[in-house]
C-alpha cells in the first residue's frame, strides 16, 4: 500500500491512560501474555526498581497468585500499570491510527506524559515510581466512590447538589476533612481523612448494594491532604525530567498542552502540585478530547477495562454522537465501536498490528 493511501485511510484516535486500581486478579500475567516482545521497556523499569530495592514488575506480573496487599500497594501498582499501559500504547497499529491527543485518569496523567513523550523512558519510571512510593510508610487518608448517574448513565444533578451539601456539612466538624477527588463520568471519587470519609459514608444512601465503596489501598489523592506529598515530590524530582510533548496532552483541568507551546515549568508545577492537591476532572478531559479533536475513536490502554463506563458516561453527558443513555452507547458499540478498550480481547484486535 502506498504511503498516500495509508494516510488517507488512517483513523484519528485519542488515547486514554488508566489510573490506579486497573491491574486486578484478571490482569495477573498481562505483561507475560501480551508483551513478551518488549524487553526494552520492561528492563528499564525493572532495572530502576532493583536499584531501589523493589520487586521487579516482571516478578510481580509472573507471581502464581494475585495478592491484594502486594499488587495494589502504590509502589507496585503504579509501576505495573504504567508498564502494561505503555506496552499497550507501543502495540497500537500506527499505520491505521493517527494519535491526535493523549489524556488519562488520575495516575494515568503520569502515564499520559510518558506516552506523549513529555517524560522519556528513564524519566517516566523515576517520576511514576517516586509518586507511587510516596505512601510506602503509610497511606494518607483514603478514597471512596459513589455514583451520581442513574441506571441509564444520565447524570442526576439533584444528587450532585445534595452531595455537595453533605460535603459542606461533614466539613463543619473540625476533625473531618473530605473533598471531591475525581470527577469520573457518572461517579464521584472522594478523598479525605478517616473521620471525614466515615461521616460522608453515613450520609450517602446505599445504591446498587455496593456504593458508597471504599477503594482499598488508595490515599486521598487530588485533595489538600496531599500538600506535604506535593512539596516532597518537588524536592525529589527535577524539572529537567520533563520534555516538550510530541502529542497534545489533555490534563485533569481540561487544559491542552501543545507540543510547540508547552511551558515546562508550568507542566512541572501542574503535575507535582496542582493535580496532586486539587480535584482531577476526568469528565472534563474527555469532553475536551472529543470537542477539540473530534477523533474517530477513543482508545483506552490496558490493563483492565474499568474506564470504559466512565468514558461512556462522559460522552452521554455531552450527547456526543447523539448518545443520550446507556442503551444508545451499547447499540453504538455493537454496530461501530467508538471506544476501543485494549483490556478487552475483541476490541484489542481492532487496535493492534
Amino acid at each position: 500500500m502506498s504511503t498516500t493511501n495509508s494516510n488517507q485511510q488512517k483513523k484519528t484516535a485519542v488515547v486514554i491512560c488508566p489510573g490506579r486500581g486497573t491491574y486486578n486478579k484478571e490482569e495477573l500475567g498481562y505483561l507475560q501474555r501480551l508483551h513478551a516482545d518488549k524487553p526494552e521497556l520492561i528492563n528499564v523499569i525493572d532495572d530502576y526498581r532493583q536499584q531501589h530495592g523493589q520487586d521487579s514488575i516482571s516478578d510481580l506480573d509472573a507471581m502464581a497468585k494475585y495478592s491484594m496487599r502486594k499488587h495494589t500497594a502504590g509502589e507496585n501498582a503504579s509501576a505495573l500499570i504504567y508498564a502494561c499501559a505503555m506496552a499497550d500504547y507501543q502495540s497500537i497499529n500506527q499505520d491505521e491510527y493517527d494519535i491526535v491527543a493523549v489524556t488519562g485518569n488520575s495516575m494515568g496523567w503520569y502515564i499520559a506524559l510518558a506516552v506523549a513523550g513529555a517524560l522519556k523512558p528513564k524519566a517516566a519510571i523515576e517520576l511514576i515510581n517516586t509518586m507511587g512510593s510516596m505512601m510506602t510508610d503509610g497511606v494518607i487518608g483514603g478514597q471512596l466512590i459513589y455514583p451520581i448517574s442513574d441506571d441509564d448513565w444520565r447524570e442526576n444533578s439533584a444528587v450532585f447538589k445534595q452531595i455537595k451539601l453533605w460535603l459542606d456539612d461533614v466539613n463543619q466538624d473540625p476533625v473531618s476533612e473530605v473533598y471531591i477527588s475525581i470527577h469520573l463520568g457518572g461517579y464521584l471519587v472522594f478523598g479525605g481523612n478517616k473521620q471525614g470519609l466515615a461521616a460522608l459514608e453515613a450520609k450517602l444512601p446505599v445504591v446498587q448494594d455496593r456504593y458508597p465503596m471504599n477503594l482499598f489501598n488508595h490515599g486521598a489523592f487530588h485533595t489538600p491532604l496531599l500538600k506535604d506529598t506535593a512539596n516532597k515530590a518537588k524536592s525529589m524530582l527535577a524539572k529537567s525530567l520533563f520534555s516538550n510533548p510530541d502529542i497534545p496532552l489533555i490534563d485533569g483541568l481540561g487544559q491542552i498542552w501543545q507540543p510547540h507551546s508547552t511551558d515546562l515549568g508550568k507542566l512541572y508545577d501542574y503535575t507535582l502540585d496542582t493535580q496532586v492537591v486539587a480535584p482531577y476532572n476526568f469528565t472534563k478531559a474527555i469532553e475536551v478530547a472529543v470537542k477539540e479533536f473530534a477523533p474517530d475513536k477513543l482508545i483506552i490502554l490496558g490493563p483492565g477495562s474499568t474506564l470504559g463506563g466512565a468514558v461512556a458516561q462522559s460522552l452521554i453527558k455531552q450527547q456526543w454522537l447523539e448518545l443520550t443513555c446507556k442503551s444508545d452507547f451499547i447499540s453504538l458499540q455493537k454496530s461501530e465501536p467508538f471506544i476501543l478498550a485494549m483490556g478487552l480481547a475483541d476490541q484489542r484486535k481492532q487496535v493492534v498490528n
